[in-house]
Formats: C-alpha cells, structure tokens, sequence
C-alpha cells in the first residue's frame, strides 16, 4: 500500500470494512461450499432473508460475492476465492497473537505450589 492515492486507499477501507461484520463473514464461510440462494444462508444464518440480503448486497458491492437470479430466487457465489486465503491469514495471526498471549497470562497464572517451591529455592 506504498504511497497510494487517497480514492485508493477509501477502496481499500471499503473492501476491509465489508468484512468487518461478524454476520457478513459467516456468509462467506457459508459460500465457501458453493453457491446458495438467500432462502437457504437465511435458513443457515437463523437471520431474516431480508437481513441476509442486505449483507450480501454488500458484499456484492465490494466485488466478494457474484448474485445471479433464477426465477423468483437470486443465487450467490463467490467472485474471488482469494477472500479466503485473506481470512486465512487473518485467522492465523489471530491464533498466534492468541497463543503468544495464553503464554504471557500462565507465566502468571502459575499454580501456588510452584510459585512456593520457585521462592524456596531463592
């Protein structure tokens, strides 16, 4: 994102800002099998169809999610299979800032018999 204009980093914002919603990456995850119609992600969701349709707009908006309509139903799919190595890496660093932080809490979190041992010892 070296020295990028101004319009190119609000596209930018905008993309991350699309899945910046809990709701909007469960769809995703959803997709990852195929494509589904809204009735379907709503019925998976446990949200409205109305709801779900307003998140995959969004989506769509962005460029995520391709909608084709087939009769009274609009179908979804993924656009760009490479949301999902960006979630991927997303959820990595996730995990290891996670892991890295359990590391920290049990260095305190020691039981009390090994704490009295380690200040016996002293």
């Amino acid at each position: 994102m070296e020295e990028m204009p101004l319009p190119a980093l609000e596209k930018v914002a905008a993309y991350f800002q699309a899945l910046a919603e809990p709701t909007r990456l469960r769809l995703l995850n959803l997709l990852r099998g195929g494509e589904r119609n809204v009735g379907e992600l709503a019925q998976l969701c446990g949200y409205t169809a109305a709801n779900v349709s307003r998140h995959l707009s969004q989506l769509q908006q962005q460029g995520l999610v391709e909608r084709e309509s087939r009769g009274t139903s609009a179908y979804y799919r993924i656009a760009d299979a490479a949301v999902y190595e960006l979630c991927d890496l997303v959820c990595g660093q996730i995990a290891r800032q996670s892991e890295r932080q359990a590391d920290v809490r049990a260095a305190f979190m020691a039981p009390p018999q090994a704490a009295a041992a380690s200040r016996s010892k002293r």
